[in-house]
């Protein structure tokens, strides 16, 4: 139904939602394809990487589990990242995955904390680094103190309602952490 046995040309070129879903359905046939498809990401040819890191995030909620087990390989890849459109990507990637206590990178958080208020940045950038802190700061009382500081300077700015948005939903799962931190403690 695809046509191809590698899909590096139709990644090198401009795709939309029909090519993205025909990419994807490629990987899901055999693992070798996923994590050619994975590979791809950091393909010197940008348009190529970029569009690669599209179809990723397009993978069904059964694929949940495999991005979850490069998620350290995703952190490295945004930390050393320079393009917007591919640091957008690997943030909306790593927004939906879970973070446990025990194996928080402090390189992440630091990272996420420094583009939340940066306003040189895309707003989608911005917000997904504002959701993936707070992930990450839920465990920790003294991350949560200083994530609400960043909040505290955020909400003086001119804020796109999207941005607002994350920074109202934040607020709240803050509190909701709060609250069942405090429960815990009874």
């Amino acid at each position: 139904m695809h046509g191809f046995d590698s899909p590096t040309d139709l990644l090198r070129g401009r795709i939309n939602l029909p090519d993205i879903r025909q990419v994807v359905e490629w990987a899901l046939e055999d693992t070798d394809n996923l994590e050619h498809l994975y590979s791809l990401t950091r393909s010197a040819d940008y348009r190529e990487s970029v569009n690669a890191l599209w179809c990723l995030s397009h993978l069904p909620h059964d694929k949940t589990d495999w991005l979850q087990s490069r998620q350290n390989e995703m952190i490295d890849h945004l930390l050393a990242e320079s393009h917007k459109a591919k640091k957008r990507i690997l943030l909306q990637l790593l927004r939906e995955q879970t973070y446990d206590a025990d194996s928080i990178r402090s390189d992440f958080i630091d990272y996420c904390f420094s583009k939340i208020n940066s306003e040189c940045e895309p707003y989608a950038i911005r917000c997904f680094s504002l959701y993936c802190a707070f992930k990450m700061c839920r465990f920790f009382p003294e991350l949560i103190t200083e994530l609400e500081l960043h909040l505290d300077m955020l909400s003086t700015q001119d804020l796109s309602p999207g941005l607002l948005s994350a920074l109202h939903t934040t607020r709240r799962n803050i509190e909701a952490s709060k609250k069942r931190n405090s429960s815990k403690r009874r």
